[in-house]
């Protein structure tokens, strides 16, 4: 994994950098011209799911120079595990870093990342902490499985184990159940004998899933406290709020049917199912309102 070592092939490289966009809006310039300005051995596979803001087209004309930019065009939204498992069966990198169209990266973050990976053994996949613009850390960057009772505690204000951890994010390499799903790195071989991402998710939960079932495999679920990423909540998000919402939604309720122990009792089950899509039913209004004001 060293990413000063020979190419095993004419095609190999070091890491291959997958970035979905959906109407991404102009962050996703920022995010692309990061990563081609790394000094690594690197590919970035651009996947677009049917964006009509015209960026993914005009990013592609301003790189046309750059070989290790690839852009694929889906003429229609798959989701973003099917987008990412679209691009990891084109890629050469021995490693996959998935990235969100509004991350913003630097090289030394990018290394940092990789060494990592290459001094851990046992490590099948690796986050960072995402922060605002302010440099507040996001708590989905450190946190568990979102069992029903987390949850509830999370929900409710309850003591007792939430779902994000501790605010105060150690600097270093921590072991932990899940990471945030905007900055991902995986060994490429781990990744395909996942299966990838379960495509049941279109969006939102993906991330939740694909660590769990690196757990189950056997590997680390790790987070690098010391790499601190940019990261702006994707413009597509605010343009549907709605639609966002669902699949996230949607998510929620897999997860739970896939993963926790209490989806086996079929009264908690239907309680759980009510209440996921009560709360998405409530939170419509607001969302609107939100979009109407902001224009």
């Amino acid at each position: 994994m060293n990413p000063a070592s020979p190419h095993r092939s004419p095609f190999a490289v070091a890491l291959s950098v997958i970035v979905v966009s959906a109407d991404s809006g102009q962050t996703l310039r920022e995010c692309v011209r990061g990563v081609l300005a790394s000094t690594l051995s690197l590919e970035l596979i651009l996947v677009d799911n049917d964006s009509r803001d015209g960026v993914p087209e005009a990013i592609e004309r301003a790189h046309a120079h750059d070989t290790r930019l690839r852009a694929i065009y889906n003429y229609r939204n798959l989701g973003f595990g099917p987008a990412v498992n679209l691009a990891a069966k084109q890629a050469h990198g021995r490693a996959l870093l998935i990235l969100n169209p509004d991350c913003l990266l630097r090289d030394d973050e990018l290394q940092r990342l990789l060494t990592v990976l290459e001094d851990r053994p046992k490590a099948g996949l690796i986050g960072a902490v995402v922060c605002d613009a302010d440099g507040r850390p996001d708590p989905a960057s450190w946190r568990r499985d979102p069992l029903l009772r987390r949850a509830l505690n999370s929900l409710l204000g309850r003591p007792g184990e939430q779902i994000n951890m501790a605010r105060d994010i150690p600097v270093g390499v921590i072991e932990t159940e899940a990471v945030s799903g905007a900055v991902m790195l995986l060994p490429r071989e781990i990744f395909q004998r996942l299966g990838g991402f379960d495509e049941e998710y279109f969006l939102h939960c993906e991330d939740l899933d694909l660590c769990r079932r690196v757990r189950n495999l056997g590997y680390q679920v790790l987070l690098a406290g010391d790499v601190r990423v940019q990261h702006g909540k994707g413009s597509s998000s605010r343009h549907r709020p709605v639609f966002v919402s669902r699949h996230k939604h949607h998510g929620m309720w897999r997860w739970f049917r896939k993963h926790d122990p209490a989806a086996g009792n079929p009264l908690v089950a239907a309680a759980v199912w009510l209440g996921i899509w009560t709360h998405f039913l409530l939170k419509i209004p607001g969302q609107l309102w939100r979009r109407v004001r902001n224009g």
